[in-house]
């Protein structure tokens, strides 16, 4: 079973936001978790357009989020909001897939104008889903190098970015340990 998935919705893979969900994963894994991977990328393109509930990719993504014990969820900023591809991927996921899950969810955009999109656009989404989200981390582009190992240049920055994972870590091993008493 898998402990911990990460969701990317960004339609790039050189992304921002992926890079950073990638440093994520090598945080947690550093706290011996297990780490699955998604992108919006891995659901054809036309399971996307045609609306394909049935399709099996879906069907092994919705079986991987609905076994973690918790779940990230990051996507880039387009017009104020997560991205398309991301709305298209959850669209077809089961209405409860995040049931009491911890998620920790992460937006990227070209400015603090968009911080609002996280609060407003993304938590009510992963909410639908009946995920419990947390406060969330917003950074703008200029504080990542998706070049460099630790990704995020800012300081202030990176140590939210860190203490937000921290946090979420103790959350799931906590809600485990509660449930498998």
């Amino acid at each position: 079973m898998t402990e911990i998935v990460i969701i990317s919705g960004s339609p790039s893979a050189a992304s921002r936001s992926e890079r950073v969900l990638g440093y994520l994963g090598g945080l947690l894994e550093d706290k011996h978790f297990t780490v699955t991977h998604l992108s919006v990328r891995d659901i054809p393109a036309e399971v996307l357009f045609s609306a394909d509930f049935s399709h099996p990719s879906v069907a092994d993504a919705a079986t991987r989020i609905r076994n973690a014990k918790g779940v990230i969820v990051g996507s880039p900023v387009y017009k104020a909001s997560y991205s398309g591809v991301l709305k298209a991927f959850i669209d077809l996921l089961p209405q409860d897939v995040l049931e009491s899950t911890p998620v920790l969810p992460l937006m990227t955009g070209g400015s603090p104008a968009h911080l609002l999109a996280l609060e407003y656009a993304l938590k009510p989404l992963l909410s639908t889903l009946k995920g419990h989200a947390l406060k969330g981390i917003y950074l703008t582009d200029d504080v990542i190098d998706k070049n460099l190992d630790i990704p995020v240049l800012d300081g202030d920055c990176l140590n939210r970015l860190e203490k937000q994972t921290a946090y979420f870590a103790e959350l799931v091993r906590k809600q485990y340990s509660q449930t498998h008493v």
